[in-house]
């Protein structure tokens, strides 16, 4: 049984990196789609930003109306839907064929990846739910960092049409080894729609999104904005900046893997202390970013102390809701994905207005929010705890 589940979970952390990858991949790759396409570059990233903002809105939804259904038989719609979107990108000369080739299994994104960590949760005991999910994340970071160089190296190397095959060529894989080795997994006790959409109602489910959003924001409003530090503040070359960048990219998974454990052993005290950590970062980065040596340290631990967020984040929204996990996790995508955004857009106009240097203060304003909406959902879910204690014993 321990072998049949370290099987599951491998394969659906491969899921999820061909996914990701799948989504993040064509970023290395958009001046070759911009000429293969005759688009312009700007146009060309339409394949990215409509991709994120399919994934945003189905987050929620997505996951919902799948969630009483064989999770093997979901699995399975939603790497088809991948595996034929992909073939088409690959052969279609049309950019408005590829571009819908890859919004319509955006949308499908959440529900897989909602899966993924709810099967990986499911498959172990309670206690050791977060490290099957950190497993789960593993193929996350890999998606978002390695899978970039892999399709920019293969669209160098050998062809355009190539890189693209990747993506579809990992998602079959995936396809083929659920069909043979994933057990049929019904849906036991199926919620209602109603009971799902019910965790809602919650104050404690609202500050958890409101506190996700935000800690994604403190990473990603100030990381989308890596490569342009690097540049004009610590004054990289663009082959360092790329080693700086695997290098974050490493400590991400290196972060998913310690998340795992911190969760385990103690997950509410490493929710509160990871705000103060990054922020301990992120004054480091302020005030030595302009140095090579010291920076690149800072690279690391910062990729690391990420990748323990991104953890953190999906655990903080799923305990919110623990009875609906498959919708919990869509939340936890949708809220992830709007941080990154509302990061990215708060972050780009610090840059414009005061200075590449005082990115970093979009962090530093996204983590002291975010202290404040998990001192208050602590605070709440302790009293609704105590209360629920003190009725039992009377």
């Amino acid at each position: 049984m321990a072998k049949q589940n370290k099987l599951l979970i491998f394969i659906v952390t491969i899921g999820v990196f061909g996914i990701i990858n799948t989504e993040m991949g064509v970023i290395g790759i958009l001046p070759s789609i911009a000429d293969h396409f005759q688009v312009s570059v700007s146009k060309a990233g339409m394949l990215v930003s409509l991709f994120a903002l399919a994934v945003a809105v189905s987050g929620p939804t997505m996951p919902l109306f799948f969630s009483g259904i064989n999770r093997k038989k979901v699995m399975l719609l939603v790497l088809g839907i991948f595996v034929i979107g992909n073939i088409v990108s690959i052969f279609t000369t049309n950019f408005t064929i590829a571009l819908i080739a890859r919004v319509i299994p955006a949308f499908f994104h959440p529900i897989y990846c909602s899966l993924a960590f709810t099967v990986a949760a499911s498959s172990v005991s309670k206690e050791e739910a977060p490290k099957a999910v950190a497993k789960v994340f593993i193929g996350v970071s890999a998606g978002m960092v390695v899978g970039v160089p892999i399709v920019s190296f293969i669209n160098n190397v050998v062809s355009f049409e190539m890189a693209m095959a990747f993506f579809a060529i990992v998602n079959a894989l995936v396809f083929i080894a659920t069909l043979i080795f994933v057990p049929s997994m019904p849906v036991g006790e199926r919620l209602s729609y109603g009971a799902q959409l019910s965790v809602l109602k919650g104050s404690i489910t609202w500050l958890s999104i409101a506190a996700v959003i935000l800690l994604n924001s403190a990473v990603f409003g100030v990381y989308s904005y890596l490569a342009e530090y690097l540049k004009t503040v610590t004054n990289m070359s663009p082959n360092t900046i790329s080693l700086m960048l695997f290098i974050y990219g490493g400590a991400n998974i290196i972060g998913n893997i310690v998340a795992g454990r911190l969760l385990t052993k103690n997950a509410n005290k490493s929710v509160v202390i990871f705000p103060f950590a990054l922020g301990v970062v992120y004054i480091i980065l302020f005030l030595f970013g302009h140095l090579t040596m010291p920076m690149a340290i800072i690279t690391l631990i910062w990729g690391i102390i990420a990748g323990i967020g991104a953890n953190i984040n999906q655990y903080w929204i799923i305990s919110s809701a623990p009875q609906a996990p498959d919708f919990a996790n869509g939340l936890f995508l949708t809220s992830a994905n709007l941080g990154t955004t509302f990061g990215a857009a708060v972050g780009g106009l610090f840059i414009s207005e005061i200075g590449t240097q005082y990115v970093v203060l979009v962090g530093f304003l996204s983590l002291i929010l975010s202290v404040v909406f998990i001192l208050i959902r602590n605070y709440m879910y302790s009293s609704a705890r105590n209360s629920r204690l003190d009725k039992k014993l009377v």
